[in-house]
């Protein structure tokens, strides 16, 4: 991926929002895939009757 920025045409409130809407999401998302990891490895030991 090519690191460019992200145009701020529109700066004030909506490109803040967008930027809180970006980090929001991003926040969920790894706590989803940290809860889905550990439920992995908690099945897995169970599997191997640890």
């Amino acid at each position: 991926m090519s690191d460019k920025e992200t145009p701020k045409s529109g700066t004030g409130k909506s490109a803040q929002s967008r930027e809180d809407r970006l980090k929001a999401a991003l926040k969920a998302n790894l706590s989803r895939r940290k809860a889905q990891a550990k439920a992995r490895k908690v099945q897995a030991d169970q599997d191997t009757g640890e």
